[in-house]
């Protein structure tokens, strides 16, 4: 028997969601009667074909099973220690204290220069800080992990008090280590836990969040000519096994977030694909974190259009992961994307 993936599709938004599971017409994507469906996606590595949630029954006797299992999932509420998934999209604002990430490398790396960013972050709406001290730029070198704490040290030190959530952005467990001490909620290895092999030992004993996020190679190679079969089967099937995989070793809980990690060894037509079928990862029962702030495939699509903040190209693609059901949108521009979400909500009103 093939391998079959359940995508939820056929969106339906604000007062008409609540109106079509009230008829039994739709169902809630993760609890949330504010985005419903009433179609899914049965693909497999063969072929794909769309069915109404009312033409379940006539599946074959094994798929029909699959597929209840999975709507079972997709209808279920996600939950995440210390954030409230009830109103999404949560906003994750990027502080980088580098010298060279690709778009605001070297912009605060001055201690005070780096409180007020992040302060107008949570001023805007931010909901989670990342703060990264190494750059994972495509082309990007590793550097020294003592380099790399002692760049974010001083500004943790003065969150230590502040009632926000911080994410380190780093695929080091020392540096994980030494944030955690100081402030640490959420650890975002880009690496998908792949570059230090302490890490997995780190967040079983600490029992952190942290986030899975997919990268094909390391940054220094990971855009030489990206390969996959099945870019969204493939990915999908590297989070299914990391998964097995986590729970294998230990962690039993489910503080973990899915990133499919859009320009992280993929080219223009994989990130598309990813952008455009993304709510796939919604079946592995996890909330998905998208991060498509100023990439460089706003570029290549927008051509003569780009520009160097590239905030429209953000804000369609941040609005598109809405559509879709992602519950968290790591941006630049926090207050920016906010102001388009909430507009677009009411819109949809």
């Amino acid at each position: 028997m093939y391998k079959y993936y359940t995508r939820a599709c056929n969106f339906y938004y604000g007062e008409t969601s609540k109106s079509n599971i009230k008829k039994k017409k739709s169902i809630p994507l993760n609890g949330n009667n504010l985005i419903s469906f009433d179609m899914i996606e049965i693909i497999s590595r063969k072929k794909k074909r769309k069915i109404n949630i009312k033409d379940i029954n006539k599946l074959s006797k094994n798929l029909k099973k699959k597929i209840v299992n999975d709507i079972n999932i997709l209808k279920t509420k996600k939950n995440l220690k210390q954030l409230g998934l009830s109103k999404v999209p949560i906003l994750m604002g990027i502080v980088n204290l580098t010298p060279d990430s690709f778009s605001d490398g070297g912009n605060y790396n001055n201690k005070n220069l780096a409180l007020k960013r992040i302060q107008n972050l949570l001023s805007s709406g931010a909901k989670i800080i990342d703060i990264g001290g190494e750059s994972t730029r495509p082309g990007a070198d590793d550097i020294n992990y003592f380099k790399e704490w002692k760049r974010i040290e001083p500004t943790l030190k003065k969150l230590k008090n502040k009632n926000c959530l911080i994410s380190i952005d780093t695929r080091k467990s020392f540096v994980m280590a030494k944030a955690s001490n100081i402030k640490a909620n959420i650890i975002n290895d880009v690496s998908g836990l792949n570059y230090d092999p302490n890490t997995i030992q780190f967040l079983k004993k600490t029992k952190k969040t942290f986030i899975i996020h997919h990268m094909l190679g390391e940054p220094k190679n990971m855009q030489l000519k990206p390969s996959y079969k099945n870019i969204l089967l493939d990915i999908y099937d590297f989070f299914e096994n990391k998964l097995k995989y986590l729970r294998k070793e230990g962690i039993k809980h489910n503080n973990i977030i899915l990133d499919p990690g859009i320009g992280f060894g993929k080219n223009l037509k994989h990130n598309i694909t990813l952008i455009k079928n993304i709510s796939i990862f919604h079946s592995l029962g996890l909330p998905v974190m998208l991060g498509v702030s100023r990439k460089r495939f706003i570029k290549d699509i927008s051509k003569n259009n780009d520009t160097k903040e590239r905030i429209g190209g953000t804000v369609s693609s941040c609005i598109q992961a809405y559509l879709h059901g992602v519950q968290i949108l790591r941006v630049h521009d926090v207050k920016e994307i906010n102001q388009a979400i909430k507009v677009f909500k009411e819109l949809q009103n």
